[in-house]
């Protein structure tokens, strides 16, 4: 049964078809609506990625080159999802997409960790490795 988005009432009458797609009548508030879109849906794992490289930092084209997803699509869910990204002009995060011998190479140097905060993120068969220095000025 579909839901009226209206009143979330289950009480309706099919009312005729628009442009090819069921139009249905609230009994309970007179609202008239019709299906869901059926449009391209991204995965939540791409969704919950994006967000957590806008949190560390890294701008919305930065994140479509590295998803490859819209940027427009990015700034949605941040406004969707009321995201605020602690303001820090400081410093600006860097980046590089590892796979795992790079991975285990980079964190066997001990000279790339001193003196920097590393986060590292899968991104499907690879890691993210997000990089900023401290107190740089």
């Amino acid at each position: 049964m579909k839901i009226c988005p209206n009143c979330s009432s289950q009480n309706q009458i099919k009312s005729g078809v628009i442009k090819g797609r069921q139009r249905y009548k609230c009994k309970d508030c007179n609202y008239n609506f019709t299906v869901e879109k059926m449009g391209k849906k991204i995965d939540d794992y791409y969704v919950n990625k994006a967000l957590q490289l806008y949190l560390e930092g890294l701008t919305y084209r930065e994140i479509e080159r590295i998803l490859g997803i819209s940027h427009v699509s990015v700034m949605n869910w941040v406004k969707k999802y009321k995201i605020k990204r602690p303001y820090n002009n400081k410093y600006h995060p860097t980046y590089k997409i590892l796979n795992h011998t790079e991975l285990a190479n980079y964190f066997s140097n001990i000279n790339e960790l001193k003196g920097a905060g590393v986060v590292v993120t899968e991104l499907g068969d690879k890691f993210m490795l997000i990089k900023w220095e401290r107190f740089r000025d």
